[in-house]
């Protein structure tokens, strides 16, 4: 068989849009017969369309290690703009709301811990986009979900091409990609959503290829999504409790035409957003919250979020042969943000401040501040979070595809050269409130708070090879990352940091492997399983260790017509478990500072199933159904005290915050040519707020919910379509975290109608 026949790069230019280097395996479009390895082969080992692992849903029995790939069509059914309900369907991930919205998600994929996403990998058309992936991982920013085509999700030994944290698995989401018409059209789409609470939200794009010349051709995109909203929240005394987004994206790319010789592709992207948010650290205590949990004390009224993100990200692509490719990509990302937000209360000129997670916390011993919070006389102190981000780098992956004997392989290697930094310039403004109304009486001076800036600079190679052989498929791969973090701190009286400094530096020199295998049994049932290393590295200026584990999973999957099934078991052993003191986590200790958390083991069972009952039911239409359970058990294996608040003091057999045991979703739909109507309802087990062991107190307890949203969508005359969306149908009220400070609730039911236009 020639390596020709093979068709690695069948339509190399239409996935440009997200060709990064990191990670172009190879997969198939749909799996061969068994019993010749060649030709299962020659379907697999072609380039796939951008920076994917699994490139479709029907993709991802090919997959050395775990994932989940959320197709456009997916996400069209609830024009999600939060991405904690979009990634309701994803096995072994752990969502902690805060907001309502999804605009500060809390992900933790397989137990990790999920303050700010720490621990996962968030990228963009495969390009880091935490505001500072090495110096600071904590995503005060995250690509809003409303202007995503596609999703995928990988954990296990696929997830180590990413990096640099291995630990848990990565999150890609895909921007819209340049409409490919065959005449060389202009295409695009026009979606306006209305509803409560003054909700407003418009996404639309345009855009198409054209020809230039007879050797290549031009592509364009336009789009923005506007999203605002009054808020579902009552502040005391009146206000809004929400947020507007501006978003706009634009996308000019060039491919060759060529048949032969080398073939080119471009692609230039830019990305500007600006939110303004009405957000707090604030919760309620739980006789509040049990007495109305949408209400928001009077001391969080000015509290307010703004975040400005710019990116630049150019990618060349150029295929050598139908056997060899090289992929480059440049990218430089700014983030700017203020959290201005309440940080501690006290009585009119009391010695000492009370911070608000412990006024919250214990509203018995703080019963005076706690008056204070509400509108009584006292003090506020609110701190401007005025922090500024980088990230910049390149990166290249060279793909070639060759035979040793009957055996296929795939072999990539990758380098990537990263920088990022964060630099804190806060300051605490003093307001005196009486009768409800806060009044500021003692600005800050710039710098008087927090004034330092951390810094990373990474080097990243990896390699990987995807081996056919007969029935089996193995997927050994190598990460190696060295990082230098450095933290400069000035003194809080130098606002033009002229004066001395305190630099504390470390460096991190890391191997990463994993193996994946697959072993197809016929062309329905697979057996899998892999084993990775999981690292990540410690914060800038910590004195702890790097985080680290041994990760195994093992299943198997089948699928044939309408039904598919998977079932996964992992094991997550840590010998290093890290905690990381923010003010998302309550505060209450050296905000960056570093904790270990020791040995920790975290197991469990990923189970998904999908079946269209259409052709059982005789029907001429989709009646597609789906399941999607985990079940997790996350426990400390050795005691320790800590000043670490979602910790605590620890004793062996000590289950993990934040990770219920129980996650159950299921969906159901009905979709003709020009109508559908689709339900996905979510069951998340009770959970703790605080590492513990038997019964949950009050307030420390997650409640346990269900919670069931309902769309459709018809399309009146061709091109126009109506939409109904209500999310939470059923009102369910519950309690999603205590955590940054006091309990706070899920979104309450939401009703939104509007129209799609399509072009």
């Amino acid at each position: 068989m020639s390596l020709q026949s093979r068709n690695l790069f069948r339509n190399p230019a239409a996935g440009f849009i997200a060709s990064v280097l990191l990670v172009l395996p190879a997969q198939a479009e749909e799996a061969g017969s068994s019993a010749d390895p060649q030709e299962r082969s020659k379907a697999k080992v072609h380039i796939l369309e951008g920076l994917v692992v699994t490139g479709s849903a029907e993709g991802i029995d090919e997959v050395g290690g775990s994932a989940t790939f959320i197709s456009k069509e997916e996400i069209e059914k609830f024009s999600y703009t939060d991405i904690n309900r979009t990634l309701r369907v994803v096995p072994g991930v752990q969502l902690q709301e805060e907001d309502g919205y999804g605009l500060r998600p809390n992900i933790g994929i397989r137990g990790s811990g999920s303050d700010r996403n720490n621990k996962i990998v968030i990228m963009e058309d495969g390009v880091l986009m935490a505001p500072a992936p090495y110096a600071a991982p904590a995503a005060y920013y995250f690509p809003h979900m409303g202007r995503m085509e596609s999703i995928e999700v990988v954990k296990g030994p696929a997830a180590i091409k990413y990096g640099p944290s291995t630990i848990a698995g990565a999150i890609n989401m895909f921007s819209t990609s340049i409409p490919d018409n065959e005449d060389g059209s202009i295409s695009g789409s026009v979606k306006i959503l209305g509803g409560e609470d003054a909700t407003l939200r418009v996404h639309g794009y345009a855009g198409g290829w054209m020809p230039m010349s007879e050797a290549w051709e031009v592509g364009i995109l336009a789009e923005t999504l506007q999203d605002r909203t009054d808020g579902f929240k009552e502040l005391d005394g009146g206000g809004d409790t929400g947020y507007s987004v501006q978003d706009y994206l634009g996308k000019l790319a060039f491919r060759s035409t060529a048949q032969s010789g080398l073939r080119h592709s471009f692609e230039f992207k830019v990305q500007r957003s600006d939110e303004v948010s009405d957000e707090t650290y604030l919760g309620l205590t739980p006789a509040d919250f049990a007495a109305n949990p949408y209400r928001r004390y009077a001391a969080s009224q000015v509290d307010e979020m703004n975040v400005e993100h710019l990116t630049f990200q150019a990618s060349h692509r150029v295929d050598f042969s139908n056997d060899l490719n090289l992929t480059t990509t440049a990218y430089y990302h700014d983030t700017k943000r203020a959290w201005y937000k309440i940080n501690d209360a006290r009585l009119t000129g009391a010695p000492a401040w009370t911070s608000i997670s412990s006024i919250v916390g214990d509203p018995v011993a703080n019963a005076a501040e706690l008056a204070v919070l509400k509108g009584a006389a006292g003090e506020i102190r609110v701190r401007n979070n005025n922090r500024e981000y980088y990230a910049a780098g390149i990166q290249s992956v060279l793909g070639s595809s060759f035979l040793t004997g009957n055996i296929a392989h795939y072999l990539e290697l990758s380098v990537r050269y990263h920088e990022d930094e964060e630099d804190r310039f806060q300051n605490d403004d003093i307001y005196t409130m009486a009768g409800g109304v806060m009044t500021l009486t003692t600005p800050g001076a710039p710098g008087s708070q927090d004034n330092r800036v951390g810094d990373a600079k990474a080097w990243a190679f990896y390699i990987q090879d995807t081996i056919d052989w007969g029935n089996l498929t193995l997927t050994p791969g190598l990460r190696y990352e060295t990082i230098k973090l450095r933290q400069t701190r000035w003194g809080l009286a130098d606002p033009g940091r002229t004066g001395p400094t305190t630099v504390t530096e470390n460096s991190v020199d890391v191997l990463i492997p994993g193996i994946g295998a697959t072993y197809y049994l016929n062309d329905e049932w697979q057996i899998v399983g892999g084993i990775h290393r999981g690292f990540a590295a410690p914060g800038t200026g910590s004195n702890s260790d790097a985080e680290k584990s041994v990760n195994y999973e093992a299943g198997f999957r089948y699928g044939s017509g309408p039904v598919s099934f998977e079932a996964i078991g992992f094991y997550n052993d840590y010998s290093n478990l890290l905690g990381t003191c923010t003010a998302s986590t309550g505060g209450g200790c050296a905000i960056g500072a570093q904790f270990d958390g020791g040995e920790v083991d975290v197991k469990g069972l990923e189970l998904s199933a999908g079946y269209d009952v259409a052709g059982l039911l005789g029907t001429g239409f989709s009646v597609p159904l789906g399941a999607i359970y985990t079940y997790t058990d996350a426990e400390f294996q050795t005691s320790f005290n800590s000043g670490f608040g979602p910790w605590g003091n620890v004793t062996a057999g000590d289950k993990l915050p934040y990770v219920p045991e129980h996650q159950l979703t299921l969906t159901a739909g009905v979709e003709g040519e020009t109508w559908r109507a689709n339900v996905i309802a979510s069951y998340v087990d009770e959970t703790r707020s605080v590492a513990g062991q038997g019964s949950i107190p009050a307030n420390e307890l997650i409640n346990e919910r269900v919670v069931v949203d309902l769309s459709g969508e018809v399309e009146i005359v061709p091109g126009v379509s109506l939409i109904g969306i209500v999310e939470n149908l059923t009102d369910e009220v519950y309690n999603v975290s205590f955590d940054p400070a006091g309990a706070r609730p899920g979104k309450p039911r939401t009703i939104l109608g509007g129209v799609r236009f399509t072009f």
